[in-house]
């Protein structure tokens, strides 16, 4: 017996710690072993770039869905930090190819550091949805949280910056009517709500392949998840209405085109306002010869005049001469330079009788690009800081026009970005809506296909119809179904005519306002708040 124990004893070779470090780790587990560590981070990029993908030009809205549903399996069940730094990259993914425009002339720099700084809240979007990704009905306490996130990155820091809203993707989407029932909030919730419900009935789904056991009731809350976003939007249908209520009326959009690309188109104002001033009094000749409609009333791109004409004879002449050659009023879009104080972004009413008549100072001025916050600070980072010389100053009046018996809203290009300063005019009885915009500085980005898209949604969600004069394209006339019925090539000269619908009647979004996007907001609060405390109360059991 003790001989066979000495035997057995002799076979057997101890392994300390040290040795079992030495052995090496197979090459496949290596492999599987960095797929896992990289998958969700790689999953997370993805989700951005479909949803960047969902963008215009591009008539792909229908990406933003699985970009969602991607997101979700992403962020489920993650824990609140990892939510953060999966949600950034998922902005980054998102924003880094939304906003290349923004460097178009002055270097990455600026580009990357407002990303950098936009998907932070992104990021914090991803925290909260981790949050509350283990509540029931996940999806839409979900999808809530990003209405949360938007309604943030619209307010903050120096005003916000709302470009790349879910809903401004959605204006060839199926989900497009609901803009007429609770504004660009509820069209982003309910696309989000879609798509976060289609990752959980797979997921439910596969649970059950797993199991065989039919889970029912999540099933069934998966799958309303889904149908009641795509159903409300088909319901909404006839808030989406083109007719004629108040007659109609014939308008003009101007694109008379700038001598060059970039930042120092500026430097050839004369030229500009030559361009707007040839290209309307071509279309007073065409008008004469048959060959177009006579206008109501004509729209000129903002920055058409960047010459002041209430200081500069010559510019005032050059804008009268061919106002008259039109025979409408026709709004300018200048730059007035008091002898104090800040810059006016000024859109003036000019009658082919009386001259100037009413002006509107544009109300939110685009940081960065109108005025510097912080410039000393910039200025080291960037020396483009010092080609806004100036800053320019907010307005403080809603601007509607009385243009033939027309009235017409105003909202000068950054604006049509923010829900309140569109939706000022409509309240303060606009028919149409004109967003006079100036694009020469981004070249031929996709900027101003994205700027084109928010103003349809905007069409949508007010039921007007909107005319889009740019200076160098896409110039557009848009009906209140959010259809372009008129549009321009980019950097060429263009007269967009045609008879439009006239409005007075406010769709739910409009008398509502905020409400709705409040509504979302204190869901969300909700979902966050249950959530934490339940993960206090588990802690303590």
């Amino acid at each position: 017996m003790r001989r066979r124990l000495r035997n057995v004893s002799a076979t057997i070779t101890p392994v300390g710690p040290s040795d079992a470090s030495d052995v090496p780790e197979p090459a496949a587990d290596r492999g599987r072993t960095l797929l896992r560590r990289f998958t969700r981070p790689g999953a997370a990029v993805l989700s951005g770039a479909l949803l960047y993908l969902s963008f215009p030009p591009r008539p792909l809205w229908w990406l933003a869905l699985p970009a969602f549903a991607l997101l979700g399996w992403t962020l489920r069940g993650r824990r609140p930090r990892a939510g953060f730094g999966l949600g950034y990259l998922a902005g980054l993914g998102f924003l880094a190819p939304l906003l290349i425009w923004t460097g178009s002339f002055v270097g990455a720099g600026p580009w990357l550091a407002l990303v950098a700084a936009e998907a932070l809240f992104v990021g914090g979007t991803g925290l909260g949805i981790a949050v509350v990704s283990r509540l029931p009905a996940w999806p839409v306490w979900a999808a809530a949280v990003w209405v949360l996130g938007e309604a943030a990155r619209a307010r903050a820091p120096f005003g916000g910056f709302p470009w790349g809203k879910i809903a401004f993707g959605q204006a060839e989407g199926v989900f497009l009517p609901l803009a007429a029932l609770g504004g660009t909030p509820v069209l982003g919730f309910a696309v989000a709500l879609c798509g976060f419900g289609l990752y959980e009935t797979v997921r439910v789904l596969r649970a059950y392949r797993a199991s065989r056991v039919l889970p029912r009731g999540p099933l069934a809350a998966a799958a309303l998840t889904v149908l009641v976003p795509v159903a409300g939007a088909f319901g909404s249908l006839p808030l989406v209405d083109d007719s004629a209520q108040d007659g109609t009326a014939t308008v003009a959009a101007i694109q008379g085109n700038v001598p060059r690309l970039g930042l120092d188109f500026n430097d050839q104002r004369r030229a500009v306002l030559d361009n707007h001033a040839r290209r309307t009094e071509q279309l007073a000749a065409d008008v004469a010869a048959g060959k177009e409609p006579r206008p109501d009333f004509v729209l000129w791109p903002e920055n058409s005049s960047d010459i002041d004409p209430y200081r500069n004879d010559d510019a005032r002449l050059v804008i009268d001469r061919a106002v008259r050659a039109i025979g409408a009023p026709t709004v300018i879009g200048s730059v007035l330079t008091p002898d104090t104080g800040k810059l006016r972004n000024t859109l003036i009413e000019w009658d082919p009788r009386r001259g100037p008549v009413a002006t509107y100072d544009k109300r939110h001025v685009q940081p960065f690009g109108e005025y510097i916050p912080l410039r000393p600070v910039v200025r080291l980072f960037n020396e483009n800081v010092d080609r806004v010389s100036r800053d320019f100053g907010p307005g403080d009046k809603v601007g509607v026009f009385d243009l033939a018996g027309t009235k017409v809203g105003l909202a000068t290009c950054y604006e049509a970005a923010f829900d309140w300063a569109v939706r000022d005019t409509v309240t303060h009885g606009a028919q149409l809506i004109s967003v006079p915009s100036n694009n020469a500085t981004f070249g031929r980005s996709e900027m101003t296909y994205q700027q084109l898209a928010m103003s349809r949604v905007r069409a949508v969600e007010h039921s007007r119809a909107v005319v889009v004069p740019v200076t160098s394209g896409v110039s557009a006339i848009i009906r209140p179904d959010g259809t372009i019925v008129e549009e321009s090539g980019m950097f060429t000269p263009a007269a967009l005519v045609a008879e439009v619908p006239l409005r007075s009647t406010q769709t739910p979004a409009t008398r509502m306002g905020t409400l709705p996007e409040a509504a979302l907001v204190a869901l969300a609060l909700a979902g966050l708040g249950w959530s934490t405390t339940r993960g206090i109360r588990a802690r303590r059991v």
